[in-house]
């Protein structure tokens, strides 16, 4: 069991345990405040990008992804980010409106680096905008335009470890619990199940857009 003597609660404490890269190595170099032409070489390979906000409820993470390079960049310190549909918690969004600060982490499959962007965030409902990430006909539900604090490429050591995209590793989707079922067991059976299971990938192909 851990007692108060094992738990790190200082910065003098978590730096004797962590020391600061020092100024010209690796991990300091990376960061910059701009899109250079090898993090945009990154930013347009990239399918999926995970939204990182917080707010006075708390912390959110959701997960964006769309077709390579869906996330524009507009120039060397700032990005849009299209919306298209989907639960309509919009936690991010309730964030953002009151605690601009915002996180992304970029992934591509096959890539074990990843690519993260610190900096501040508002939500654009411009049509003309909105209309020019349309796809199949259908407009971006807003426009997440990101002003870039810092930018830098995280190394491959965690992809490595977890054989993320080591197909020798892929899990079979049919071994876990379905979303029907987790959501039945979540609402007592009174939503979810075979149905929703059966119908879950046409439902999700008619509302991709």
């Amino acid at each position: 069991m851990q007692t108060d003597r094992n738990l790190v609660t200082t910065t003098e404490a978590l730096e004797a345990l962590y020391p600061k890269p020092k100024a010209g190595v690796g991990p300091v170099v990376k960061e910059i405040d701009h899109i250079n032409e090898g993090y945009r070489r990154l930013i347009e390979a990239a399918p999926f990008v995970v939204v990182a906000t917080s707010g006075p409820e708390g912390l959110d993470c959701s997960p964006k992804g769309d077709a390579a390079g869906f996330v524009r960049i507009v120039d060397e310190r700032t990005l849009a980010i299209p919306d298209r549909p989907g639960n309509n918690r919009t936690d991010s969004f309730h964030n953002l409106v009151r605690d601009p600060r915002i996180a992304l982490l970029f992934l591509i499959p096959g890539v074990g680096e990843t690519l993260r962007v610190n900096g501040r965030a508002v939500l654009s409902v411009d049509q003309e905008l909105r209309e020019s990430f349309a796809v199949n006909g259908k407009p971006a539900r807003g426009v997440l335009i990101v002003t870039i604090e810092s930018i830098y490429f995280h190394c491959s050591k965690a992809v490595v470890r977890s054989k993320l995209w080591d197909p020798a590793h892929q899990v079979d989707r049919k071994s876990l619990p379905s979303t029907g079922t987790i959501i039945a067991e979540l609402s007592g059976g009174k939503l979810g199940g075979e149905t929703y299971d059966r119908e879950a990938p046409e439902r999700i192909k008619a509302q991709l857009y």
